[in-house]
């Protein structure tokens, strides 16, 4: 693991890149490096491990295919346990892999070959949008919605049950809330929700947003097998169907 100093002084964030192959490691751990990043370099399932296991990351580059163990199953017993970001790396055409990732909690996934200017964004607007709070008190929400008993912080990325605990959301869940929210009552069409979540993606397809459903509707829901605050409107799209108060607009 590469130091965690920068050269200004102050700490610089370390990111986990797992893959077995060396020139892919190789690439991003030079790609990384030139944007001031630390980083811990893992062949295998069992070296991520015995990183995370001495310390702490702050974003998890991860492969699919793994020679020890498969990215999925990796990433489901990473998001049982931590609240790490994962980004998983995934072949072009492997949409059910893609699906897969999603219905585990990855925040993202990027399609290998990837541009490296694409890689570099994705990364930084991953850890931009899962940036954790500095102070040990959360400041109070000034900007957001309520719903349902549910107080939606914009400003500050957070979503609290009625009974004013947080509720564990990935960067995509939280940017698919904010959308449906925001246009509640009104019905958006799969195209539509992708325009609003995913500006600079041209890979995403449209099972994309029904899996996100699917995890958004488990975690906000009371039975999210008859959902009443997110509705399908069947051949349309979905609609955010709850009064909402806006605070701070």
């Amino acid at each position: 693991m590469s130091s965690n100093a920068s050269p200004n002084g102050g700490k610089r964030l370390t990111i986990g890149v797992v893959d077995d192959d060396p020139a892919v490691l190789r690439m991003v751990a030079d790609l990384l490096a030139g944007e001031g990043y630390g980083t811990a370099l893992c062949p295998d399932a069992a070296s991520l491990m015995a990183v995370l296991a001495s310390g702490r990351l702050d974003l998890i580059v991860l492969d699919l295919r793994l020679p020890d163990r498969d990215g999925i199953s990796i990433a489901a017993q990473l998001r049982g346990t931590m609240d790490v970001p994962i980004i998983m790396l995934t072949g072009r055409g492997d949409d059910i892999d893609r699906i897969m990732g999603l219905e585990v909690g990855a925040d993202d996934y990027i399609v290998k070959p990837f541009n490296n200017r694409e890689f570099i964004a994705r990364v930084k607007a991953v850890l931009r949008r899962t940036a954790r709070e500095s102070v040990p008190v959360p400041a109070p929400c000034k900007r957001g919605y309520r719903f349902a008993g549910f107080t939606l912080d914009e400003d500050g990325r957070r979503l609290f049950d009625p009974a004013g605990k947080p509720v564990a959301l990935t960067v995509a869940e939280f940017d698919l809330l904010v959308a449906l929210v925001r246009a509640h009552g009104r019905v958006l069409s799969r195209n539509q929700i992708l325009d609003l979540t995913h500006h600079d993606r041209d890979d995403v397809f449209d099972r994309t947003i029904d899996v996100l459903i699917l995890r958004l509707r488990r975690k906000i829901e009371r039975n999210p097998q008859q959902p009443w605050l997110i509705r399908t409107e069947r051949g349309l799209g979905y609609v955010f169907d709850c009064d909402i108060e806006a605070f701070g607009h």
